[in-house]
């Protein structure tokens, strides 16, 4: 996997994550934009989270 290919995935898996906690009327709307923000975050460390699972050439 190309380090384009895991940057749009892990971005698509953290909207699915925003999306499904959205529709879920249980969640707090305060918690909701605390999370929102953290993942949001996390996502310009796609770069970093690539690097450390991917494996080193031999």
């Amino acid at each position: 996997m190309t380090e384009e290919e895991f940057d749009a995935t892990f971005a698509y898996t953290l909207d699915m994550l925003l999306a499904t906690m959205a529709e879920e009327p249980e969640i707090d709307p305060e918690k909701f934009f605390s999370m929102a923000c953290v993942l949001e975050n996390l996502r310009f460390f796609s770069p970093v989270l690539y690097g450390a699972i991917r494996k080193k050439p031999e």
